[in-house]
């Protein structure tokens, strides 16, 4: 079996972690990689859930924080195995996230008394469905670990602090007609013409900008998808169009919906998926004494990502992490050597100043 050292640097420690293929689902092996090299350290009380490993510290401090990453990425795009490239190193899943994982890992290994308890979490089936998502079935079963008082998921974020995220709801807007022939169109209704509304609607939709903790987030509502037909001399009796609106964390989802179907007066509005959103917390203060530390901007984060989780077990959470989102899920991912190494140093410093 493959085997981690721990106490190798970080970007080693990352390429060894991107040539071990974990696809969603199919995590098995790092999980069985990255537990074998945590419990042989001592310092840390290391159990399994499925394919998710936690450890932990227990040193009685007046604070508990985590740090978390998932292990498994999308499917392998001719970009295995790894390789570094002067300051760059490429490969499936090095930005989103074994470049994160490495540096958690490091900390695990590096930092046996830190000035805080930490709990680090690897866990699987981030990049799929909700269902299979280890963090949340972590949640629901042993919520007890994912108590903190603060909350860094290594998701990448050009290693400077994202903090919150957007919440997300899906919607399907529906238009009806009657079939007719088209060459007898007045005897029948087109329900693709009756989505002309809906569509002039979004493209008069002004977005929301709320400042929230000092952060301008910037909300969106787009169509997605636009579904309807029958056949090439029927008239359609019926339309969808499937919308998209990322939200700010101030709303729950409850007022997110209810902004959509506000929006959407008159017409038929089915939800199809909603996540909430996570606020950035930054008054809380473990979060401000992370931020002060690693100084520079905070950028609010547009996309949703598993700090929502913490948020909704009332832990302030935020992504820091090496790697550009931008070019995670691509095929030519890559992670800067640089991004790597002053995430560990800066969460090095934080866990023993």
């Amino acid at each position: 079996m493959t085997t981690l050292d721990l106490h190798a640097d970080a970007v080693s420690l990352t390429r060894r972690l991107v040539d071990i293929e974990s696809v969603s689902l199919h995590e098995q092996e790092i999980a069985d990689v990255v537990e074998a090299a945590l419990r042989g350290l001592g310092h840390l009380e290391v159990t399994r859930h499925g394919h998710n490993v936690v450890a932990r510290t227990h040193l009685g401090r007046g604070e508990r924080v985590v740090i978390a990453g998932h292990l498994d990425t999308v499917p392998v795009n001719e970009n295995l195995p790894a390789r570094l490239e002067g300051e760059l190193l490429h490969g499936l899943g090095s930005c989103d996230m074994k470049g994160g994982d490495a540096v958690l890992l490091r900390l695990a290994a590096t930092v046996p008394e830190p000035n805080r308890d930490v709990t680090f979490i690897l866990y699987e089936a981030e990049e799929i469905a909700a269902e299979h998502n280890g963090l949340r079935k972590l949640a629901e079963s042993h919520p007890e670990l994912l108590a903190a008082d603060f909350a860094i998921l290594m998701e990448p974020s050009n290693a400077i602090v994202e903090a919150g995220c957007q919440g997300t709801l899906r919607v399907d807007v529906r238009t009806t007609g009657e079939r007719a022939h088209t060459a007898r169109a007045w005897r029948g209704a087109n329900a693709i013409h009756k989505a002309g509304e809906v569509l002039r609607r979004l493209e008069a939709y002004e977005p929301r900008r709320p400042v929230i903790d000092g952060l301008e987030f910037h909300e969106g509502l787009n169509a997605v998808f636009v579904r309807g037909g029958v056949a090439g001399n029927v008239l359609p009796d019926e339309c969808v169009v499937e919308v998209n609106f990322r939200f700010a964390p101030d709303r729950s989802e409850a007022e997110a919906e209810a902004f959509v179907r506000d929006f959407f007066e008159g017409y038929d509005v089915t939800v199809t998926d909603s996540a909430p959103g996570a606020l950035p917390g930054l008054d809380r203060p473990a979060a401000k004494a992370f931020v002060e530390l690693v100084g520079g901007d905070v950028a609010p984060k547009f996309g949703w990502t598993d700090v929502a989780r913490f948020a909704a077990a009332g832990v302030p959470a935020v992504n820091f992490g090496p790697g550009d989102p931008l070019l995670a899920h691509k095929r030519e991912e890559h992670v800067p050597v640089e991004h790597i190494r002053r995430c560990e140093e800066t969460l090095t410093r934080w866990l023993t100043a």
